[in-house]
């Protein structure tokens, strides 16, 4: 799996860190995701479709 994020339009509530916070981080200052693991293993698959479904921004994108 490869996973982006378009940082520019998040709108920082933190959805991604709480649901995968292995591959998601948020910015100390400005609040916005951080992408910590553009390719996650297999067993963060889950968390991350977890994350790309509940982003109310939809900034997220992960292919297989």
């Amino acid at each position: 799996m490869k996973v982006t994020v378009d940082a520019a339009m998040c709108i920082g509530s933190g959805n991604c860190a709480l649901t995968a916070p292995a591959v998601f981080g948020q910015d100390q200052v400005e609040a916005v995701v951080e992408l910590l693991d553009p390719e996650p293993p297999a067993e963060q698959h889950e968390a991350v479709l977890l994350a790309v479904q509940h982003c109310p921004a939809a900034v997220i994108v992960a292919a297989p």
